[in-house]
């Protein structure tokens, strides 16, 4: 199974059009594209999925149970409060990085805490439209090194 899900929370439907300063130009459409484009060449197949309410998110991540290898996931806002969401990750027992465009450390206080981090493999932040690349390729290299030990 090499399949991926990329996971987006609320308003990262309007990356490209809010705070360009921050999250930068590109709409998440084009930002998909770049992911779909390098997890090809990784020999990885990818599935979209975002939304602005927090249960259907968590439907999300509980639907790629046993259908899944990782799961690369901006919760947005909801990283910073919301233990459901927290829960389901942990639940699915499914590797997972967090992802941040911005560098949440540097923003406003209330940002430098994840209660979502926990529960993910890893955490990758503050690199624009790359954090997605770069959490794709840690996320292949941990499933490519735990199937050369299976």
């Amino acid at each position: 199974m090499n399949r991926i899900w990329i996971i987006n929370g609320p308003n990262l439907n309007f990356t490209g059009i809010r705070e360009k300063d921050v999250y930068g130009a590109l709409s998440m459409e084009e930002i998909n594209g770049r992911v779909k484009d390098a997890a090809a060449r990784l020999g990885l197949s990818v599935e979209f999925f975002q939304s602005n309410h927090e249960g259907e998110i968590i439907d999300c991540i509980q639907g790629c149970f046993q259908k899944a290898a990782g799961i690369i996931i901006n919760p947005g806002a909801l990283t910073h409060y919301s233990y459901a969401l927290r829960d389901a990750l942990a639940s699915v027992d499914i590797p997972a990085v967090e992802v941040h465009m911005s560098n949440i450390y540097r923003r406003e206080e209330f940002r430098h805490k994840s209660v979502t981090a926990p529960a993910c493999a890893g955490q990758v932040c503050g690199f624009g439209p790359d954090s997605y690349l770069l959490a794709l390729t840690a996320l292949h290299n941990m499933l490519s090194r735990a199937e050369t030990r299976a």
